[in-house]
């Protein structure tokens, strides 16, 4: 099977011909039909996220077709179109897994950095990870919202009931929330790289109340931010751009060093407080209310020996909205 390969971070990927991957028991072999391009695959590839198995296949916003089953005891069946996210496995016995907090488990896996991914025709996945489809997201506009929807969806419900909400990163993940945000009645305050007009138009496209440069304060003070953009200097701005009791939400798995900041921006309750991973219970919430907003992602498709370019143009801000990888017969529909 075709594959694009990390052999050592910081380098391209490398066009490889792989042996198609076998279903073991509890896992099921899925035919890989788009793949998300993920900032998490830039942080992968570059060697921001420590140890990543190598050599190693990216990728992790998967939509594909059920090819076989490992095992009698799957519900799955063949021929069924799934979703495949960046959690791959977990124990299922440690303390976060029994208290449904398995997004935080010390022994998970990750699809696209500790186990083989998405950038390649075929791969194997636990199929308890593996999340069948509404219809309309059975296609490569599903493919954002198994990472950057679902990511954005957990983020979004640690500031439930706040009215004026703030996104920094007008990306992949935020084109997405905001859609959710403005379907529960939220204000949206979107801020871009400094002088992106692209991003701030797509945003005022989606409902976003006002847009400006991420180094500026939105004229009102706002409830809850969320930050995508994996920038530690926006934390203490994003302070600045809350009130008392506000709260400021890491959704990255990355970001660069915090600066230091006096104590009077975290003074007056406001909290700062990351996002970590998901959990199949995002993945259960996430897809029936997408349906009914509907949430619609606006994407750039690249064909899959083109991974490197998607992944350049995501890194240097070429992207607006998000990039995804398509294989097969619906590469040959876009192009």
């Amino acid at each position: 099977m075709h594959a694009m390969v990390l052999e050592e971070v910081g380098r391209p990927l490398v066009p490889t011909e792989l042996p198609r991957p076998r279903p073991q028991p509890g896992q099921v072999l899925v035919k890989i039909l788009a793949c998300g391009v993920c900032r998490t695959d830039l942080h992968v590839v570059d060697g921001e996220l420590p140890n990543p198995k190598l050599p190693l296949v990216p990728g992790h916003e998967v939509v594909g077709q059920i090819e076989s089953v490992g095992s009698p005891d799957i519900s799955l069946q063949t021929g069924q179109m799934v979703g495949i996210p960046w959690l791959a496995w977990t124990c299922g016995a440690c303390e976060y897994c029994r208290a449904g907090r398995e997004n935080l488990c010390d022994q998970a896996r990750f699809h696209g950095y500790t186990v083989d991914g998405g950038y390649a025709e075929y791969m194997v996945a636990d199929a308890r990870y593996c999340f069948p489809l509404p219809d309309i997201y059975a296609n490569p506009e599903g493919a954002p919202l198994l990472c950057a929807g679902l990511i954005g969806f957990r983020a979004l419900r640690f500031a439930a009931g706040r009215r004026r909400l703030g996104l920094y990163g007008f990306g992949a993940a935020a084109h997405l929330l905001i859609q959710v945000a403005r379907y529960q009645g939220m204000e949206v305050y979107a801020f871009t790289r400094p002088g992106d007009s692209k991003a701030q138009d797509l945003a005022i496209k989606l409902g976003a109340v006002w847009v400006g440069g991420s180094e500026v304060l939105p004229p009102q003070p706002l409830d809850a931010a969320i930050l995508f953009a994996p920038v530690g200097a926006l934390i203490p701005i994003a302070l600045q751009a809350v009130k008392k009791g506000g709260v400021v939400i890491s959704a990255g798995i990355h970001m660069s060093d915090i600066p230091a900041f006096p104590y009077s921006l975290l003074w007056e309750e406001r909290q700062v407080r990351s996002v970590a991973n998901l959990t199949r219970k995002d993945a259960e919430d996430y897809f029936p209310l997408a349906r009914r907003v509907p949430v619609q992602s606006h994407i750039t498709t690249y064909p899959l020996a083109m991974a490197n370019v998607a992944l350049a143009d995501l890194r240097g801000g070429a992207v607006h909205g998000a990039a995804v990888l398509v294989m097969g017969a619906w590469q040959e529909r876009e192009t």
